[in-house]
């Protein structure tokens, strides 16, 4: 399959996992001296690899489709972090819930480490496609690999597209999970020193690769 086959099959399988709803969302991968990403406006379920959007660094495009109006934040994020070579944007239910409110998920459950620290963070509202959307994820997802996005959703970032997914699909299972614990009240956090733990077995290939390449010997 081509890198734009997978970026399809990337967004149908967000669809399918309930992370995205309709034609919300987008996905991008790196490319040689560029990246790839989905187009504008277009519905998931008929897409086809010549609608997937061939973008520089500098922000410009080829082909008749109109990129994503998020294409800011997929450039800035690939062209700042090499260790990512996709990111995914969604707006799932729970994340998203939480990312009204402009809360970000703190050390309730060491799966938080997933992201790559002891907490996830949302980002500040900025309305989208803008720039000012996009410092605000990078700053947001400094030293992490996901963050939640005031009033819009979440974005999840990786060494692979399968990757990056699976990180989504966790971020957003944590917000369901953090949601439900709420009901009860405030979630209890674990402290700094078990945090560090986590992340260090992480780091450490314990679960989930932790820079490009890098296999997972087994999940906790």
């Amino acid at each position: 399959m081509t890198l734009a086959g997978e970026i399809i099959a990337t967004a149908r399988q967000m669809t399918a996992l309930g992370l995205n709803r309709g034609r919300s969302g987008n996905v991008s991968a790196r490319t040689g001296s560029g990246f790839l990403v989905t187009p504008s406006g277009r519905d998931y379920a008929t897409m086809i690899p010549d609608q997937i959007v061939a973008m520089a660094m500098t922000g410009a495009w080829e082909g008749p489709h109109k990129p994503s109006s998020e294409w800011r934040f997929h450039r800035d994020l690939l062209a700042s972090r090499p260790e990512f070579n996709a990111v995914i944007h969604a707006h799932p239910v729970h994340a998203t819930a939480l990312a009204v409110h402009g809360r970000g998920i703190g050390a309730f459950h060491y799966m938080v480490a997933i992201a790559g620290g002891a907490d996830i963070r949302c980002a500040p509202y900025a309305t989208f496609g803008t720039q000012a959307l996009s410092d605000h994820v990078l700053a947001a997802l400094e030293g992490r690999r996901a963050c939640l996005m005031a009033h819009h959703g979440m974005i999840a970032c990786g060494s692979t597209l399968d990757e990056a997914l699976e990180i989504a699909l966790e971020v957003e299972t944590l917000a369901e999970q953090f949601i439900a614990a709420s009901a009860i009240g405030p979630p209890p956090e674990l402290s700094a020193e078990e945090m560090a733990e986590v992340i260090a077995k992480f780091q450490a290939g314990y679960g989930y690769a932790s820079s490009p390449g890098e296999p997972a010997e087994e999940q906790v």
